[in-house]
């Protein structure tokens, strides 16, 4: 009867295990999951750094670009900081109305909304930016 009680015990244990495992190994998020409700898309001033003028310019990126970007872009995670100190980069991607595939960095601050840099995904322009 010992025999009988113990093996239901470790079945019931090993079975509670597994349910465990089978859940919370499903519940695995990426390092960036919940992190983009941190990133304020309405935050102003929009702040453009010497640099970013520099690449919009060279790249024919105009601020309207800039903010539908800003507004509709799809953060690429793998090249943004979110966790950089004093401020997150966050690199955000998408299409601009005259079919541009552009990246462009920001970087939320006290300050406002600061654009860091302009890329034009399919195009190497010649710049002189430093």
């Amino acid at each position: 009867m010992k025999q009988g009680r113990i093996t239901g015990y470790l079945i019931v244990l090993l079975t509670g295990a597994i349910f465990s495992w089978l859940y919370f190994s499903n519940r695995v998020t990426p390092d960036h999951a919940g992190k983009e409700e941190y990133f304020n898309r309405a935050l102003t001033p929009l702040i453009y750094t010497r640099h970013a003028r520099c690449r919009m310019d060279c790249r024919h990126i105009d601020e309207s670009e800039v903010q539908e970007i800003l507004q509709k872009g799809k953060i690429n995670y793998n090249k943004s900081d979110p966790d950089a100190k004093p401020d997150p980069k966050y690199a955000l991607e998408g299409i601009t109305r005259d079919n541009q595939q552009v990246r462009i960095v920001f970087a939320p601050s006290k300050r406002g909304m600061v654009v860091i840099t302009c890329i034009d995904m399919d195009a190497e322009w010649q710049c002189h930016c430093n």
